[in-house]
């Protein structure tokens, strides 16, 4: 673990464990990186929402609820979001850079950090 992001301590599993392959690209879920960043689902997508500019499709999309369906089945995503009322949205590598940018919190950059390291190792 490098000095910028040793004050913040997330196993690599963990991050590995809550990146899907969705429309062929490696991507995180919105409620899965709100938990990471220690904000609110709702929070993380006023950010998003209030920024939308800087997040073209290739950066983040939602799911549809075909999708969303799919990724419960094939990764036993149980309860969780089991009656979600909007679609989570799922980031890209490059939204996650983005993302940090619009939390604008110290945490959201160290976790960002760990994040990209850990895309760049599973690639």
């Amino acid at each position: 673990m490098n000095q910028e992001t040793s004050q913040i301590a997330i196993a690599e599993e963990i991050i590995i464990s809550k990146i899907y392959n969705v429309r062929g690209k490696q991507v995180m879920l919105s409620y899965d990186l709100a938990e990471l960043y220690q904000v609110e689902t709702r929070v993380l997508n006023q950010q998003v929402k209030r920024n939308i500019g800087r997040f073209p499709e290739r950066y983040m999309f939602q799911l549809t609820q075909n999708e969303y369906d799919r990724l419960r089945s094939q990764n036993v995503i149980l309860k969780r979001g089991q009656h979600l009322k909007y679609m989570p949205y799922a980031f890209t590598e490059h939204g996650l850079l983005m993302l940090s940018s619009v939390l604008k919190s110290s945490r959201a950059e160290k976790v960002n950090m760990l994040i990209v390291d850990t895309f760049v190792k599973i690639r």
